[in-house]
């Protein structure tokens, strides 16, 4: 069934007052029928608008008539390549499922059946000897599980008896360990198709799932819905717990009945804040009818202003003067005017508010910079990007697009990343004096994926428009102009006024006509010579041939182009473009196609790509790539399960370990040692004149002048200087083991709980290493979309390409992975066209209402909290490259607001990591205005310029051996490249294809490899370690 706002269409009855003669409408998609022609046409008019949603496929942007077109061909297909023998189990699970997303319930479904197979369903066995055989399940048995005396339990398993095709007659008896499915029947995605075609659910909470009527039938699942999960049993669940709460805040409200009974016992009010809600009925009731239930001293209960006395038995006169004054009333005898307190202010809103809602701060937001020739008005020159003096602002966008395509599917298109600087440099000097093997090679590896080589059958990947048989027409036109006899001419006769009058008006007449047919002619004529130069060739030939040598991929372009260019939506870019390669002042030749593509403006190389990028979007190759991401982040995010539940267990552990060395701890802790009193009364040595050593520079002379004989005695003061050292070091020694001897030794179980507590924290930084592992590699994985980092209190998107989908750097194995950045940028996008004028651009008296609240209008607010840098609408971007310009960002957005405190939140999360790339990027391409200025790469010169030893004088040098070392004049000198674009090389295409995307493959000459070369193979094969990185990196591929 077609959605309308992820609801079913609801089809307008059948009118009741019909007779058989009556005239009506009908519209025979939906069955419907109008009595009034006005009706029809607007019942038309929305079935044809382009709001409707396919169910099976949830494809949006679509009329009635193509969502339902769609539905029925995807059901047809899901209905035949779905396993029959699966779709009765899978539906009887299904059916009254409460899962509210179809998300989780494909994945439940898809984990409860990839292990379990049918009888009469195709499989595939694997033999004990690793042969793949083809077979159909024709006996299944399932054996419970079992516990074994040891306390184990054995879980349930089955076999099955498998018919097989490739040996006929023969039977095989497997388990689930030895069977599979094809992957082309049984994904997520077929299964997703196939619940949406087959099942249907109510919009509201809590909804079940319900199999369709007639196909409930076929398979004989049962319809009757149980009665705990209907919506009307739901609903009368719901109120009963509303009225069950309502009764209970009642009862906690209604004041105590035993304080105003004359005989009951007396019970002071409970001196507790009144509750904020309003007072139950049955005391404004009691208030209303006061009167009603007076006491007997003419004072009613609760009068106003009044007093309640109670009898107490203590008193002689019954009561003993107590009285209890209503608190809430004033009191009867004030004859002051009663003066009504102002109400009190209203309480601030609880949780964020709307951004434009918050109060401004005063603070402006950091100056864009833009990357383009015409920014939205006077900007000053250092903004600008010096690669956007020839780049419009229209193309930004296409531009971002394309880099953001290119480089998440690098590893599908058999691509090294690239920096988006490179990329744009390669745009702006490609041609036939500078080849650049970035821009010839982004082109080759893009027309790649739309038609398969010649071996694998040659045929389209995508749907095109078909070409229409124009020379069928032409010769129909030529066949039926024939020349048109001249009319005889009518004998002349007297000439009037009126004759002369009608002649000159046909005269007039015939002009007329022959200019109209002369401006249609012209504007029918062909503004290209596309057709002239495809009359012979072929280009989906030419691109399964790989023919992109000599201007052969400008030639498949234009080709692709051409067929593209009959598509209604890409006739005028399309339209353009082959204006700009076949011009009709020119031969359309190949070598014509080469020279104009090389020479081509900057804005239409971009504008030719993102068509290339849109179309490979939509292919098989790009699709099966994101579904195999999608089946990798399930399964890491079951493996992020894992090991978040064994950090928490390890945790508790910890907690467990620390409680306990905390109690060993006081039996455990060292004891200060105790201070020695000072000896008063015992023995005092006394040091003699003869003890006292001599200071040093005396020594040093009596040494020099102290010789008996012809001897000095400098080697018997060295022995006495020796002897005094050894002295004092064994002091030293016996203090320290006689202040070990009175430390108390740790007991052996506190030694074993520090060792456990040590290796509980080791095991908690393995699991917290071990998850971040896991996020990243979903970061990488999230391929399906560009995620926005969030959005500003103007709705202004925030972009940082590198958030997912890839590496933050790019794949670490490219050429120009030195860079160690991919983007480097936040870029931020103008609001679209609904957010603009629902929010900015509002009506009048919302603008008027606005600037009563804050003494001005949404625009002038934009416009004086974001300064003269801005971005108006979708079609324009602007960017920030520096750090400080990011903390500034920091610092004016404001987190009270909806949708600012979420990007800031975002923005503070990744800070560091968009720092380190903007540092990254700085560091290779340069500050704005210096390397960038002419696209040089001079700061390598300056690098190598500094890195050079500079010549030593000629009195310093020392002789040295210069054995095994290169002087600097036996090395070669490789200069620098003037373009950094030109350091990029595709080794990925080299590794893998052994050839660049734009070279004809070698030819394979079959050789036996030699014993050698297949001994260090397999060594080879051994020796490199096999990472979880690389495993994911080729499932993925």
């Amino acid at each position: 069934m077609v959605l309308y706002r992820r609801k079913p269409v609801v089809l307008q009855p059948v009118p009741a007052d019909i007779d058989s003669d009556d005239e009506v409408w009908t519209i025979e998609a939906t069955g419907e029928i109008f009595t009034t022609y006005e009706s029809y046409l607007a019942r038309l008019d929305e079935l044809n608008k382009k709001v409707f949603q396919c169910q099976i496929t949830g494809r949006s942007q679509m009329t009635f008539m193509e969502a339902l077109r769609s539905e029925q061909e995807n059901a047809e297909e899901v209905e035949q390549a779905f396993p029959e023998a699966l779709k009765g189990p899978i539906l009887r699970k299904v059916q009254f499922k409460t899962t509210s997303r179809i998300d989780n319930l494909v994945d439940e479904i898809y984990e409860l059946f990839k292990s379990d197979y049918y009888p009469h369903e195709a499989v595939v066995v694997t033999t004990h000897g690793g042969e793949r055989l083809h077979g159909v399940i024709r006996d299944k048995a399932l054996f419970g599980g079992k516990t074994l005396p040891n306390g184990t339990i054995e879980p349930p398993f089955s076999r099955y008896v498998v018919s097989l095709e490739e040996r006929p007659g023969e039977e095989a008896v497997v388990d689930d360990t030895h069977i599979s499915r094809d992957r082309r029947v049984f994904t997520k995605s077929v299964i997703r198709s196939f619940i949406k075609n087959t099942t249907s659910r109510e919009a509201w909470t809590g909804a079940p799932w319900l199999v369709k009527p007639d196909v409930a039938k076929r398979y004989q699942i049962d319809t009757v819905v149980p009665e705990h999960l209907r919506h009307d049993t739901k609903l009368a669940e719901r109120k009963r717990l509303q009225l069950l709460k309502r009764l209970s805040d009642q009862a906690a409200i209604t004041p105590p009945t035993d304080l105003l009974s004359p005989t009951g016992p007396v019970r002071l009010p409970d001196l507790k804040p009144a509750p904020k809600s309003h007072k139950s009925k049955a005391i404004q009731a009691e208030k209303q009818n006061g009167n009603k239930n007076k006491l007997p001293n003419g004072l009613g209960a609760h009068e106003p202003g009044g007093f309640t006395h109670l009898a107490l038995p203590e008193g002689p006169l019954g009561f003993n003067g107590l009285s209890l004054r209503d608190p809430e009333m004033l009191p009867i005898h004030s004859h002051a005017p009663q003066v009504q307190a102002p109400p009190p202010p209203p309480p601030p809103p609880k949780g964020p508010l709307d951004d434009l809602d918050v109060p401004p701060h005063g603070r402006v937001r950091p100056q864009l910079r833009y990357f383009c020739n015409n920014p939205p008005g006077d900007v000053e020159p250092e903004l600008k990007h010096p690669f956007g003096e020839k780049i419009l602002m229209k193309s930004v966008g296409p531009l971002l697009e394309a880099w953001d395509t290119l480089n998440v599917y690098v590893e599908v298109l058999k691509l090294d990343s690239f920096t988006f600087d490179d990329f744009v440099e390669s745009f702006l000097v490609a041609s036939e004096e500078v080849p650049v093997e970035l821009f010839t090679e982004i082109h080759c590896a893009v027309l790649k994926v739309l038609v398969s080589s010649e071996q694998e059958g040659g045929k389209l990947q995508v749907e095109l428009p078909e070409l229409e048989a124009d020379d069928e027409e032409e010769e129909g036109d030529e066949e039926s102009a024939e020349p048109t006899p001249e009319p005889e001419p009518k004998p002349t006769g007297r000439a009037t006024r009126s004759s002369m009058a009608k002649l000159e008006a046909e005269r007039l007449a015939a002009e007329l006509a022959e200019a109209e047919r002369e401006a249609q002619d012209a504007e029918n004529a062909p503004k290209h010579r596309a057709e002239e130069l495809l009359a012979d060739y072929n280009w989906i030939e030419q691109l399964a041939k790989r023919q992109f040598q000599e201007g052969g991929w400008q030639m498949i372009i234009v080709g692709l182009l051409h067929q593209l260019s009959k598509n209604e939506r890409q006739h005028e870019k399309c339209e353009e473009l082959l204006r700009q390669l076949v011009p009709t002042d020119l031969e359309p030749t190949p070598d014509t196609v080469r020279e104009r593509y090389s020479t081509l403006d900057v804005n239409y190389r971009i504008q030719a790509l993102q068509i290339l990028c849109q179309l490979c979007s939509a292919t098989k190759l790009f699709r099966s790539y994101m579904d195999d991401c999608s089946t990798q982040m399930t399964a890491y995010r079951k493996e992020k399960i894992e090991w978040q539940r064994k950090r928490k267990q390890a945790l508790e552990d910890l907690k467990a370990l620390n409680d306990q060395r905390k109690i060993m701890l006081p039996d455990n802790v060292p004891q200060s040692p105790p201070l020695e009193p000072a000896k008063t009364n015992g023995d005092v040595k006394m040091t003699d004149a003869e003890d006292t050593p001599a200071p040093l520079d005396e020594v040093q002379e009596s040494a020099d002048d102290s010789v008996i004989g012809g001897r000095t005695l400098r080697r018997a003061q060295d022995r006495a200087a020796e002897r005094k050292r050894k002295a004092e070091q064994e002091q030293e020694r016996k203090e320290k083991a006689e202040a070990a001897a009175k430390v108390p030794k740790q007991s052996k179980q506190f030694i074993k709980v520090l060792k456990d507590i040590q290796k509980k924290e080791e095991e908690i930084a393995k699991c917290e290493k071990e998850i971040a592992i896991i996020d990243n590699d979903l970061r990488e994985n999230d391929c399906n979309r560009t995620r926005v980092l969030g959005k500003d209190r103007f709705w202004n998107r925030y972009y940082w390409f590198e958030r997912n989908g890839m590496p933050y750097a790019g794949l670490p194995q490219s050429s120009t992975a030195d860079a160690a950045y991919a983007n480097g940028c936040v870029w931020i996008q103008g609001p679209d066209e609904l957010e603009r004028e629902g929010f900015i651009d509002m009506k009048e008296e919302w603008q008027n209402e606005y600037k009563a609240k804050f003494n001005m209008t949404v625009p002038e607010r934009k416009k004086l909290e974001e300064g003269p840098t801005s971005v108006y609408h979708a079609e324009q971007w602007g960017f920030y490259s520096e750090p400080e310009e990011i903390d500034n960002l920091l610092l004016w957005l404001n987190d009270k607001g909806v949708r600012e405190g979420k990007l800031k939140k975002e923005l503070i999360a990744y800070r560091d990591l968009i720092v380190k790339h903007m540092e990254a990027r700085k560091t290779y391409v340069g500050p704005i205005g210096t390397a960038e200025t002419n696209g040089h790469n001079t700061e390598d010169g300056e690098k190598n310029a500094a890195e050079e030893p500079a010549p030593a004088p000629e009195k310093t040098k020392k002789r040295m051996t210069t054995r095994g070392r290169t002087t600097v004049a036996q090395t070669p000198e490789v200069s620098a490249p003037k373009y950094r674009c030109l350091r990029w090389h595709n080794s990925d295409a080299i590794e893998n294809l052994g050839h660049l995307h734009s070279e004809q493959p070698a030819p394979v000459r079959a050789r036996k490899p030699t014993k050698r070369k297949s001994e260090s193979a397999a060594v080879a094969e051994v020796a490199e370690p096999a990472t979880r990185k690389k495993k994911a990196r080729h499932s993925r591929g």
